[in-house]
């Protein structure tokens, strides 16, 4: 079985990597931190499994198409869209607030949304020629999105839209892959307890350890699961708010200190 995951130096592409390293594994692993894929590579070779890896920034388009076809010669079976950033409002430097930059905005926006298509349309195209396995399956792709495209955060308006746009994507196109025998998972969860959250200086409700987190993206994922969502109380706390008028949410959510300018580190 051939693997590829994106996001792989840190987070949980790291832990994915490992947790799927075995002998007689083949994973493909990218990420644009060398440092930190080269360290995942030798993690996962040490636990006997075949491990290409490639330096690639997913919103490089025809590079990301060239590197997953390249590497899918053979069968490409499951992939893992991990790559991702984050971060919050610049700080307070004006007597007017001001809003999320514009370029930290484009940035989240290439990055989060185009570069997971950039990983999916490849695999798609790889996977539709494949001839399909025991279980009528040409291939299994996540996507990693987020709770927080559940709700229009106020300290994180690009990150909430480019994660809600991805869920509602990957969803959407679920059911008419499935009728390639190509299965499309959406993973919206809360903090999970990874480097890109260290940073935060604010209480982080619902945190998962990074080896949960991975536990039930592989345990739905394999199941061919639409959407896996945890925590179950802060996705349903999410989906009540998002239902109430905008003008009340503010009310709570501009209070918090994660929507104050400079409230979470900037990537």
């Amino acid at each position: 079985m051939k693997i590829l995951i994106t996001g792989a130096a840190s987070g949980i592409g790291q832990g994915l990597a490992i947790r799927l390293a075995r002998p007689g594994q083949d994973l493909v692993l990218g990420d644009c931190c060398s440092e930190g894929l080269d360290a995942t590579r030798r993690l996962c070779e040490a636990q006997g499994a075949t491990v290409r890896s490639r330096v690639i920034d997913t919103r490089d388009r025809q590079g990301m198409a060239e590197w997953i076809h390249e590497e899918s010669s053979v069968r490409l079976d499951m992939v893992f869209a991990c790559a991702g950033i984050t971060g919050g409002l610049p700080p307070a430097g004006a007597a007017v607030p001001t809003p999320e930059r514009e370029d930290h905005a484009r940035l989240m926006i290439e990055t989060n949304l185009l570069g997971s298509l950039n990983t999916l349309f490849p695999a798609i195209d790889v996977m539709k020629k494949q001839a399909r396995d025991q279980n009528g399956r040409r291939g299994q792709i996540c996507m990693m999105a987020s709770v927080a495209g559940f709700v229009s955060y106020p300290g994180t308006p690009s990150y909430s839209a480019s994660k809600a746009a991805l869920d509602r994507f990957t969803v959407a196109t679920a059911p008419t892959l499935e009728k390639s025998g190509i299965t499309l998972t959406s993973v919206c969860c809360g903090f999970i307890d990874t480097p890109m959250v260290k940073r935060n200086r604010f209480p982080m409700p619902g945190l998962v350890s990074t080896e949960d987190a991975v536990r039930q993206i592989l345990r739905g994922t394999l199941r061919g699961r639409r959407r896996v969502t945890f925590p179950k109380w802060l996705v349903l706390g999410a989906r009540l708010a998002d239902l109430l008028p905008p003008r009340l949410t503010e009310l709570y959510y501009c209070r918090q200190p994660s929507a104050q300018p400079a409230g979470m580190p900037d990537y």
